[in-house]
């Protein structure tokens, strides 16, 4: 029983805790695009490895002079 005395507060203590986390990240605006990130992984901006520029000669020349 006495146990029950010293974690009722500290269960308290930890969700007014969580509430105001919680409050400050809707407040900052941590919720306000939650589609962005969800299509990111959707789109590849990345060039394949390898792949080289065919409209930039210059690159071609300066990839080949440093092997």
């Amino acid at each position: 029983m006495d146990s029950l005395f010293f974690l009722i507060p500290i269960a308290l203590i930890f969700v007014v805790i969580a509430v105001r986390v919680l409050m400050w990240a809707i407040h900052s605006g941590q919720y306000d695009n939650l589609d962005t990130e969800a299509h990111r992984i959707l789109f590849d901006d990345d060039e394949p490895v390898g792949a080289e520029k065919k409209s930039d000669p210059e690159s071609r020349r300066a990839d080949s002079d440093d092997r």
